[in-house]
């Protein structure tokens, strides 16, 4: 039998994931991570990008995170994101858009832009399309 460990995906608005995986993948402040069973407690930030949970050599459920927080215990990994969207249920169009706007607003020079919080919009939505992207080619 293979080892599992719990796993629990929250947003600000609702339970995303709650069950065992075989392994986690998670896209860490300083780069992926892979979390299996008992690995060394850990808390990391996360930034925008894909979590891939990993139930079976058949099935591995990926997500997308906006940002937020990784807790890993021996038997219990925890994503407490700002905003989570399995694969399957992103908006496509919504975040072509997103990128579209934050480009124009990057090429704005009047000043009046964040430049910050611009950068941050354009980074969240070419990485929802890039994790819809590996979900369809994944046969998702």
């Amino acid at each position: 039998m293979t080892m599992t460990v719990h796993v629990d995906i929250v947003s600000a608005e609702k339970e995303i994931f709650s069950g065992l995986a075989e392994m986690v993948f998670a896209p860490a402040e300083l780069g992926e991570v892979g979390i299996s069973p008992r690995h060394a407690p850990l808390i990391s930030r996360l930034k925008p990008g894909e979590v891939r949970v990993k139930v079976s050599d058949k099935e591995i459920y990926p997500f997308y995170v906006s940002g937020g927080m990784l807790e890993i215990q021996p038997h219990l990994i925890t994503i407490l994101a700002d905003t989570a969207i399995r694969a399957k249920d992103i908006d496509e169009a919504a975040a072509i858009e997103a990128k579209a706007r934050a480009e124009e607003a990057l090429t704005d020079k009047s000043g009046k832009i964040d430049f910050a919080a611009a950068q941050a919009q354009l980074q969240e939505a070419i990485m929802q399309l890039r994790t819809l992207d590996r979900f369809r080619k994944r046969g998702g």
